[in-house]
């Protein structure tokens, strides 16, 4: 039955209940107290009509309680009139589109989005905040229902981000962090200071007397930010020296040429940390350049070039605390679509990370991802 119909029903039923009620008396009184006893039932249910169209069940969205009214809801707005299924348009952007692990990351979110019939506008500013500003507002004049959002930097984002809130554009997080969270509905992403802080445990246990290390991170990226930290906590007080800290900004070939100098100063340092795997790729070129022989490079990631260097056994890799970009994406994908279609989505959602070494990369492949 149509809404017309089903109102109609309802207002003919109830009209004959405000008659019955009447008194004769009244209806003596005249066409004129009938025409207003007609008219006020008439208000009356369509007041009440009204009501139960604007009363809806169910707990708040994040969006709803946090703020700003919209004249129709999210969950209205995912069926087109008749009731056919809303077709969504969303963006994305990461901060490296040629890093493996956000091809991942990409190929998997345009996979699931696809299959549901939806479209994927994808951006890859190459690690140029300013691009990837310009890259968002383009995407947000397209008239996106969401955005995927992984920043080159934390701080640097926040204009796009003020872009995306004054269109009314939710933002869903992953795997680093933006400088305030409160601009996304939710993020899920790797728990880094773990992933750091097992490939310190590792190095202790392995160098148990100390030495020299170099540290590779990307202080914009907060994920590597949250590595670092973790694996700094992790080494504390076990008689290591950071001889050289540098950004290598995520990116093997510059990771490889800083490596380069620092290794021809430092040939006797016993460790490197990558701040991710391309980190450490790069570092091991490096190395292998310069005929290192004897030191340990850690990196983040899990990546299967990475596994490959650790099954080899022959690698100077000698870690890698891993994560699951496949994770990552499915998990951003459930939070977009759980959002947009009105469901509650949780500020948080934290994908495992664990150490991988040669002693058990073979339980996880060297083909793909974990």
């Amino acid at each position: 039955m149509s809404s017309y119909n089903y109102y109609k029903k309802q207002l003919l039923s109830r009209l004959s209940i405000v008659i019955i009620i009447t008194t004769p008396k009244e209806v003596k009184r005249g066409g004129l107290m009938r025409r207003k006893l007609l008219a006020s039932a008439l208000a009356l249910v369509m007041a009440g009509s009204l009501i139960a169209c604007g009363s809806g069940g169910g707990g708040e969205t994040k969006a709803a309680s946090e703020g700003e009214s919209k004249e129709t809801t999210v969950a209205e707005k995912s069926e087109s009139a008749g009731g056919e299924k809303k077709h969504y348009k969303f963006g994305y952007t990461c901060m490296d589109g040629t890093n493996p692990f956000f091809v991942t990351i990409q190929d998997k979110i345009k996979e699931l989005v696809e299959a549901n019939g939806d479209e994927l506008i994808v951006t890859d500013p190459g690690n140029d905040v300013t691009k990837q500003i310009s890259q968002v507002e383009d995407m947000l004049s397209q008239k996106l229902d969401g955005l995927f959002m992984n920043p080159v930097d934390a701080q640097g984002i926040i204009p796009a981000l003020d872009l995306a809130k004054e269109a009314g554009v939710p933002m869903v997080g992953f795997d680093t962090e933006v400088g305030d969270m409160s601009y996304l509905v939710s993020y899920t992403g790797s728990d880094n200071y773990n992933a750091g802080k097992v490939v310190g445990e590792d190095l202790v246990k392995k160098a148990p007397n100390g030495g020299k290390i170099i540290v590779l991170d990307s202080p914009t990226m907060q994920s590597v930010v949250d590595r670092t930290n973790g694996f700094m906590d992790a080494i504390k007080d076990h008689g290591f020296e950071v001889v050289a800290q540098q950004d290598a900004k995520g990116n093997l070939q510059i990771a490889m040429g800083i490596a380069e100098d620092l290794l021809q100063s430092n040939p006797d340092v016993v460790a490197i940390f990558g701040g991710n795997d391309p980190t450490a790729l790069g570092a091991l070129a490096a190395a292998n350049a310069a005929g290192i022989k004897d030191c340990m490079i850690y990196g983040v990631d899990g990546s299967p070039d990475i596994k490959s260097e650790l099954a080899s056994g022959e690698s100077l890799i000698e870690g890698s605390g891993a994560q699951s970009p496949v994770s990552i994406a499915e998990q951003a994908v459930k939070i977009m679509y759980d959002y947009v279609e009105g469901k509650q989505v949780d500020e948080r959602y934290p994908v495992e990370t664990f150490l991988i070494t040669s002693d058990n990369v073979a339980q996880y492949g060297t083909d793909g991802w974990q």
